[in-house]
């Protein structure tokens, strides 16, 4: 155990000490107006480049995801129902498709289904 520790350790030190050295001898300065600044066809840009983004749509594109990882879990058990016992089988899909179907009812009670301009 001891033996890990000091592994650890000297793995943890010696990573640290490549990082401040890199840091040190880069060439990058932290302040480079030209390079942080937008560039736009050789001009300075007009307006802000910053467009404001709808948390609606990233609420729903995440609710999306979501779901979509669940069809992908979804997908593997029609392939098991051949190897497994159908009155298991039906349990463990209904409580999946209980707790989906909460989480959807939750997710449309709280709102986060409503588009609104």
């Amino acid at each position: 155990m001891m033996m890990i520790n000091y592994t650890s350790f000297m793995i943890l030190m010696i990573t640290m000490l490549m990082i401040m050295i890199s840091t040190m001898i880069s060439k990058k300065s932290l302040i480079d107006r030209e390079k942080s600044s937008p560039f736009e066809c050789g001009f300075d840009p007009k307006s802000s480049m910053r467009l404001p983004f709808s948390l609606q749509f990233f609420l729903i594109a995440v609710i999306f995801l979501i779901f979509d990882v669940e069809i992908t879990l979804l997908l593997p058990m029609i392939m098991t129902m051949k190897l497994s016992n159908l009155m298991n089988y039906s349990i463990i899909l209904s409580f999946f498709l209980t707790i989906l179907l909460v989480g959807l009812y939750h997710e449309w009670k709280q709102g986060a289904l409503k588009w609104s301009y």
